[in-house]
């Protein structure tokens, strides 16, 4: 998924890399880049594996750095934004909105409140 320059100059401040602790190590990778990799397996679907093979685009590279983002919450900062932005168009109506049921947790089992059985009493 290709970001335009209007997406990516929204999106780039909240992508801000973390200070260097050290000067070791390779240079940091480009983030729009990442981010296109990373929002390609968030629309598909598919696997970290199935990224497309691509020099500018490894595939541990773009897990990483989606951990690393979403370790800072910048997923729910990005899209507070998007959010307000769309208010503010006029295009946001919340006065209805589903939830997918595979996203909340489901009761598993038998109740704890719920008393124990009771041995039956021996046959005769």
């Amino acid at each position: 998924m290709r970001l335009t320059d209007e997406q990516w100059v929204l999106l780039a401040p909240f992508l801000t890399p973390p200070e260097k602790t050290t000067k070791r190590g390779r240079p940091r990778r480009d983030d729009r880049t990442l981010l296109e990799g990373i929002l390609w397996v968030l629309r598909t679907g598919a696997q970290w594996e199935k990224l497309p093979r691509d020099d500018d685009l490894p595939k541990s590279t773009c897990f990483t750095r989606f951990q690393e983002w979403n370790d800072r919450n910048v997923f729910p900062a990005v899209l507070g934004r998007l959010y307000e932005l769309l208010e503010d168009q006029g295009l946001l109506d919340l006065r209805e909105a589903f939830i997918d049921g595979t996203f909340s947790a489901a009761n598993k089992g038998a109740r704890m409140s719920a008393p124990p059985r009771r041995a039956r009493a021996p046959r005769s």
